[in-house]
């Protein structure tokens, strides 16, 4: 069962959450949908769903920025340096030291 609560009758009446499987909630005045509450009985199966989605779009974020990592060849003698030890052999470079 399901139901459509304002903000401010679930912050009155609580007990509104343990009678529903999920309530989704709107600013009554506006009509703008706020959110959803599920029922405890259904949460973790709820979060696992979540951190799983979650999860497969960060995969699929990293996976776009990582087809530009090996786009570029580094320079053996820069090679496992630290970004303020790359920034002053560049530096270097540049001067002709």
């Amino acid at each position: 069962m399901t139901t459509t609560v304002g903000m401010r009758e679930l912050a009155r009446n609580s007990n509104i959450l343990d009678k529903y499987d999920y309530v989704d909630v709107e600013d009554k005045k506006t009509h703008e949908y706020k959110g959803l509450f599920i029922s405890p009985k259904y949460a973790k199966e709820f979060k696992k769903l979540l951190e799983k989605k979650i999860f497969e779009e960060r995969q699929k974020e990293l996976e776009e920025i990582m087809q530009f990592a090996g786009s570029m060849e580094l320079e053996d003698r820069y090679k496992g340096l630290n970004s303020k030890e790359l920034k002053e052999e560049v530096a270097k470079a540049k001067c002709g030291l």
